[in-house]
């Protein structure tokens, strides 16, 4: 044993590489091309190494660590890759931290890199010092923090693992500075140390696709109940197939959008909250739900124990943590879903005889479509997004979103036929989304048409990524809604609160309007210059208020050669309909 010991070759200085170029190294091993990145004092050294590594890692600088974040998403939403970010220690990393918590709520698998003080610094309240992991122990799938540089290898290979299998979600690593100005001979087919964890997906056990099958066969008024899990999955395809075999009427769930066509006859549009009234109809009276890759949220089912009453579920979900959390289901299934699809499809058959019930639902359908006034004179948000959808839907776009009545009346009238093409912060509700989210969609997806239907109130929060835009040459498309109003407040305030506005105008403090006093037709004087803030970042902008000149506008928009900001006028006064006031029932539905 001394003899061999004594023939193994020493590391050399060239066999030594720093911390900082493993980590991205490991990053170029993992098939990752888009970085979003921050610099500062604890994350310096990875960013010489980026520099280093620039033919074969894409840097992209945003100018917010939130943008960066919600960028790494847009890529992992529209591509189904891993999205990474990284930042420095201290208030980079707690920048950070709406972005974990949105892609926890939503499973998107991220990657959040944040640099640390010194090892020897920590705990010090040394400058530019939080302890993010703590920060973050409850809005991670993991998290690490690395203190010996021979693990940077392992670790990186283990965050990719985790946040992509089973059910995605963000992962943290956060490296001390010390470690990234280390050195040592990387072993980058290090044996994983995840003792516990499990990388296949759990499968449904062949009786339990059989009892799913006899349950359809069953079925009166049968209802498929489509979430997010499909899309990420990846099994939009097999979904179709169920319906076209079975003939049953399915709505999705806002994550869902794009899962199944909302054209298809059978499609019932998105449920819930600010769902379609048939859709809420048809789920409150089936007799079977089939819940596909949901969590049964609460502005999905209102009043949880009357959502679906006098119907059996069926609830599969790749996450048993999910399965009887809000709702007791009656079959439930920890499974991959896209297998439960696939060996399900090879059995199932059409119940009996629901021609009946699927002829109630279209006449639901019909009776009860999302509607707008037509005659208004000027230009109605929902007639805006209906409008853009029919310019644009033969270019397949990707469209993002902020949060707030723009974001539902997307998902009402922007029909999506395929996934992967409608990015929303749907769990957490982050306003400021939109934006940073098309920019890394639109990075991932060099040539597509890239849109950002947004709020005023919603833009402003990340406004700054004009510039990182106009800078890195991304084309996005900005459809600004601009009410001058936080919208959806508004609306609770109108219909719940007297009309007392609280703080809901976004103009001046000495405006008719921030106090609901308004005369209806909105600020004499419309207040930011939304044209003049993009054009100053360096992007093409106009405004447009009448009907008739809004299609020239768009069309102008979608030609633009570079990032494009149209600034809409659209009244205030408009609410989002149908409405389930939270906590209530579908029999609670407010339809004017």
């Amino acid at each position: 044993m001394a003899t061999i010991e004594k023939q193994k070759k020493s590391p050399t200085k060239t066999d030594l590489v720093t911390g900082a170029d493993i980590l991205v190294q490991s990053l170029v091993n993992l098939g990752v091309e888009i970085i979003f990145a921050y610099p500062g004092g604890a994350s310096m050294p990875l960013h010489q190494a980026l520099t280093r590594f620039k033919d074969k890692l894409r840097t992209i600088l945003p100018r917010h660590e939130q943008g960066g974040g919600f960028a790494a998403q847009g890529i992992a939403r529209s591509t189904g890759k891993v999205g990474v970010c990284m930042a420095t220690s201290g208030p980079g990393a707690t920048n950070l931290v709406t972005a974990i918590a949105d892609a926890k709520l939503d499973s998107i698998a991220m990657i959040a890199i944040t640099g640390q003080v010194p090892t020897p610094a920590i705990g010090t309240d040394a400058f530019q010092e939080t302890p993010i992991v703590e920060v973050c122990r409850g809005i991670t799938k993991h998290h690490y923090l690395v203190t010996d540089v021979n693990d940077l290898p392992r670790v990186m290979k283990e965050a990719f693992l985790v946040a992509t299998t089973g059910r995605p979600g963000p992962v943290l690593v956060d490296i001390p500075k010390n470690i990234q100005l280390s050195s040592c001979v990387p072993d980058y087919d290090a044996e994983l140390n995840l003792p516990g964890y499990a990388f296949e997906p759990p499968l449904a056990r062949p009786e339990q696709i059989r009892q799913i099958a006899a349950a359809i066969k069953l079925a009166k008024r049968p209802v498929i109940y489509a979430g997010g899990g499909i899309v990420l999955a990846e099994a939009s395809e097999e979904l179709r197939t169920l319906v076209k075999k079975t003939g049953i009427p399915i709505t999705t769930t806002v994550m869902g959008l794009g899962a199944y066509p909302s054209t298809d006859r059978l499609s019932l549009d998105m449920l819930g909250m600010h769902g379609s009234v048939y859709s809420n109809y048809a789920v409150d009276e089936a007799d079977l739900l089939i819940a596909l890759g949901v969590r049964f949220d609460d502005r999905v089912t209102g009043k949880v124990e009357e959502f679906c009453k006098h119907g059996k579920i069926i609830h599969v979900d790749i996450d048993a943590s999910e399965l009887n959390k809000n709702k007791p289901a009656h079959i439930p299934v920890c499974s991959d879903v896209k297998h439960v699809l696939r060996e399900l499809n090879k059995i199932v058959e059409a119940p009996e005889d629901i021609s009946s019930w699927v002829a109630q639902c279209l006449e639901w359908k019909a009776a009860d479509p999302f509607k707008f006034d037509t005659k208004f004179p000027g230009i109605l948000q929902q007639s805006a997004i209906q409008t853009l959808w029919e310019m644009t839907r033969d270019r397949d776009p990707i469209i993002s979103v902020g949060v707030g009545q723009h974001q539902m009346w997307a998902a009402q009238f922007y029909k999506f036929i395929k996934p992967r093409r409608w990015l929303s912060s749907s769990g957490l509700g982050t306003m400021g989304f939109g934006l940073p989210a098309a920019m890394g969609a639109q990075a991932a997806n060099p040539g597509r048409l890239v849109i950002d239907i947004d709020g005023d109130g919603s833009f402003l929060m990340n406004v700054q990524e004009l510039a990182t835009c106009f800078c890195e040459k991304l084309p996005v498309k900005i459809l600004l809604l601009n009410n001058q109003h936080l919208g959806m407040v508004m609306q609770w305030e109108d219909r719940f609160m007297q009309g007392n506005r609280a703080h809901t105008f976004l103009g001046p403090v000495d405006s008719p309007e921030a106090t609901g006093q308004g005369d209806g037709l909105g600020p004499k004087k419309r207040y930011p210059n939304f044209v003049e803030i993009a054009k100053g970042f360096g992007c093409g902008a106009a405004y447009v208020k009448e009907k008739g000149d809004f299609a020239a506008a768009v069309e102008e928009m979608i030609n633009y050669d570079g990032p494009y900001l149209l600034d809409v006028e659209v009244p205030y006064q408009e609410h989002v309909l149908p409405m389930i006031p939270g906590g209530h029932t579908v029999k609670d539905i407010i339809k004017e």
